[in-house]
């Protein structure tokens, strides 16, 4: 009978400096020799990470009171528009929220100048109120002047994500980056065997409550992101073959570093948020770590042509052929580039890691599992009938 283990053994092999600590790339390697009952065995932790563009990303932001105070309205960051129907102070920026005047700057970029310390413009209106009586103020506001500065992402970390490509004779620009004509180029997310996902697919460590790594310091697992759908296609290996569940977090933002959340724009598409998000899996039996075992020539994505109304599926391929430079699509061969970063995801499970064996970090054990069988629905345009 292979072994199995608890949380809180695991927890108490932490503290006494015993547990052992792989990344996932590691335990794919062991893997190559080693049974999934040897791994349970020998391993207690598998680190997991990503670095990517997650547009599903803000924060809130509660700026305190003025003398005399004000109920705002109407928000602005540098320029940058704020929802301001929260409570008197309490606002929410998204990172793709954008400074009408200066497309290339938005949200996440406010959240970024926050982080590293820089001043932000805050401007707000109101019409005024017997108990909140301003009805303007212009200020600048810091990460040491305002008070709560929460990261609250409502979708990250999808559980794997397609390729795209661009069949069309002309140059088009998305969210996956500048996407070539005549497919001359091909771009793809996630860290493969690395992404944390995918290392725990059945989502049975992964739920509210699950503690993580998020932006450089403690993060949670608050909910199940949104789009979350568990009823995409799987592989031979349990794998889905295109973006499938995702997560909700939320952190500290005083305590996160711009090391792991940084602000990009992506050329005439708009703003996003990188996000470094990284998730501890306890190898709990034999069945979890055949999981974390996975690697990039078992995780298969599908390739979706961009230039095509509905994006039409085009082919499928391994993390394996995406990592070598090239895939093949109709028997052509198309150059392959990243829009997250590997080398940024190794570190943050690296850290991870440390964070563990050093005893700064414990794995918890979910509060709630997240829902099965879940599915999308499409936005349905109807007729609206006006009085």
């Amino acid at each position: 009978m292979s072994k199995i283990k608890t949380y809180e053994e695991i927890n108490r092999k932490l503290k006494s400096g015993e547990a052992v600590i792989l990344t996932a790339e590691e335990v794919a390697k062991m893997a190559l020799e080693s049974s999934p009952e040897e791994i349970v065995e020998k391993v207690d932790i598998v680190t997991t990470a990503t670095f990517g563009a997650m547009c599903s990303s803000g924060a809130i932001i509660n700026f305190g009171h003025a003398n005399p105070p004000i109920r705002m309205e109407k928000i602005r960051l540098n320029g940058v528009p704020c929802y301001e129907g929260l409570a008197a102070v309490d606002s929410y920026i998204g990172a793709t929220a954008c400074d009408p005047d200066n497309s290339e700057y938005g949200g996440a970029h406010v959240i970024q100048d926050l982080l590293e310390g820089k001043d932000v413009v805050l401007e707000a209106w109101a019409k005024g109120t017997d108990c909140y009586p301003r009805k303007h103020i212009k200020t600048t506001i810091n990460i040491n002047t305002i008070n709560e500065f929460i990261l609250f992402n409502p979708r990250n970390a999808y559980q794997n994500y397609n390729v795209a490509v661009n069949t069309t004779k002309k140059m088009i620009h998305t969210y996956m980056g500048t996407l070539l004509p005549n497919m001359r180029n091909a771009t793809y997310s996630t860290s493969g065997e690395l992404s944390p996902l995918l290392n725990d697919p059945e989502f049975r460590t992964i739920g509210i409550g699950t503690r993580i790594f998020l932006g450089g310091t403690q993060g949670f697992v608050v909910w199940p992101g949104t789009q979350f759908n568990t009823s995409k296609p799987k592989n031979e290996h349990g794998i889905p073959v295109s973006n499938a569940a995702t997560i909700a977090v939320m952190g500290n933002l005083k305590e996160m570093s711009a090391e792991f959340l940084q602000a990009a724009y992506f050329d005439k598409y708009g703003v996003s948020l990188f996000v470094g998000i990284g998730i501890p899996i306890p190898i709990l039996d034999a069945d979890m770590a055949k999981r974390v075992s996975i690697n990039n020539s078992q995780i298969e994505t599908s390739v979706l042509d961009y230039g095509s109304a509905g994006t039409p599926k085009l082919g499928q391929v391994t993390y394996e052929e995406l990592r070598s430079g090239t895939i093949k699509i109709d028997g052509r061969k198309v150059r392959t580039a990243p829009v997250s970063s590997l080398s940024k995801a190794r570190k943050i499970a690296e850290e991870l890691k440390l964070w563990l064996q050093t005893g700064d970090f414990e794995i918890s054990k979910p509060v709630q599992m997240f829902p099965q069988n879940t599915s999308l629905k499409g936005l349905k345009e109807t007729e609206v009938k006006h009085d």
